[in-house]
């Protein structure tokens, strides 16, 4: 990240802008930081202006507490002001369910793409999302960095052995350094069902898209929100999972996004 704005609050937000064309800001989702999202910025960077940044909390970014969704948002309302005015959002996962509040916020938005918005779809699923953020919340509380990022990859749905793989791998220092950051992807996903009222409401063109390889929840949770939102367009990566391939991916959006 090369580069800094500062949000409302004060708080610093590093971002790397790419390629030249309309803003599109890429929004990552939980345990992670701009850079993952940096390899969809560069296939889009052809035809694109490719903003990617760290959410507060994470990489170069700063943070200032108390935390609130709305100062998340108020991080992309100061990237899109620095970029021009005005852009589109794309989001992964709990990203896109920023990206979608960030629009429905009335932020100066054109368009909306997220990929694989994990939304609860009944009340079954609502109390699954609960009892994790009981759980993760008292992790925090108690510094225990690390049972909390078991707790999210337990709830990605990832096997006990891959689990405590990743405890003796080299990188889970940097995912127990981000590891307070759950909480706000988890405060960021609401009480975890569809917010279809919110969604409702929004009045720029969205595309939910999915992997064909993804767990059928997800699939449905992404086609939910295509279906609730006014102009909302669901689209089907065949052969793709939740670790989607950022070429396969940036063609459907920029096909989106020039549309």
């Amino acid at each position: 990240m090369d580069k800094e704005t500062l949000s409302r609050d004060g708080t610093r937000i590093a971002y790397t802008s790419t390629g030249q064309g309309p803003a599109v800001i890429l929004v990552s989702g939980a345990m992670s930081t701009g850079g993952t999202v940096a390899p969809l910025a560069q296939c889009l960077a052809g035809r694109f202006q490719a903003v990617v940044y760290d959410r507060r909390g994470r990489g170069r970014s700063g943070d200032t507490a108390p935390y609130a969704v709305q100062r998340e948002v108020e991080d992309l309302a100061a990237l899109i002001d620095t970029v021009g005015g005005e852009a589109a959002l794309y989001g992964i996962s709990s990203g896109g369910a920023l990206a979608l509040e960030a629009a429905a916020s009335g932020l100066p938005v054109r368009q909306v793409a997220v990929y694989e918005t994990p939304f609860a779809l009944d009340e079954e699923g609502a109390k699954g999302r609960a009892e994790y953020t009981e759980n993760l919340t008292e992790a925090l509380a108690q510094g225990r960095r690390g049972d909390a990022v078991e707790l999210f990859l337990r709830l990605t749905g990832l096997a006990e052995q891959m689990i405590q793989g990743a405890r003796q791998s080299p990188m889970w220092a940097d995912m127990e350094a981000i590891a307070p950051t759950l909480a706000y992807d988890d405060a960021v996903m609401g009480n975890g069902l569809v917010p279809r009222d919110r969604l409702a409401a929004l009045t720029v063109p969205v595309l939910a898209v999915a992997g064909g390889e993804s767990p059928a929840w997800l699939r449905e949770a992404t086609r939910a929100v295509a279906e609730t939102v006014p102009q909302g367009t669901y689209r089907v990566l065949e052969g793709q999972t939740h670790m989607v391939d950022p070429n396969v991916l940036a063609s459907a959006l920029a096909e989106f996004f020039t549309a």
